[in-house]
């Protein structure tokens, strides 16, 4: 492979890492959203209210698998980036090595 199409691939391997990084980034923001949104169903005075009726109680709970379970899929979503991320610092690396090659090999020829 030549210098400029290595140096091409090096570019667009790195504008699909930055592309990961950033849905990496949404979805953690979008946890946080989650965990704001979990710790208002439960506030810390929540357990002085002995009025609280039962269907109160179970509706909060059913909203708490359900933020629960949305969290758990974003978790697997990051975790599904986060390989695909290692993957592609893999081939930079692998890619900046070859571009490190080309560049000594036509330093010899020249020198």
């Amino acid at each position: 492979m030549g210098l400029c199409a290595s140096q091409a691939r090096l570019l667009m391997l790195t504008a699909r890492k930055s592309d990961l990084e950033l849905q990496l980034q949404f979805i953690n923001q979008a946890r946080m959203s989650l965990a704001n949104m979990m710790s208002a169903l439960f506030p810390p005075t929540a357990n002085l209210d002995p009025n609280k009726s039962n269907a109160e109680l179970e509706f909060k709970q059913a909203q708490m698998a359900n933020v629960q379970q949305q969290d758990k899929m974003l978790e697997m979503q990051s975790k599904q980036i986060d390989t695909q991320h290692q993957a592609v610092q893999t081939e930079v690396e692998a890619v900046q090595k070859v571009i490190q090659k080309n560049i000594e090999s036509s330093f010899k020829l020249m020198g």
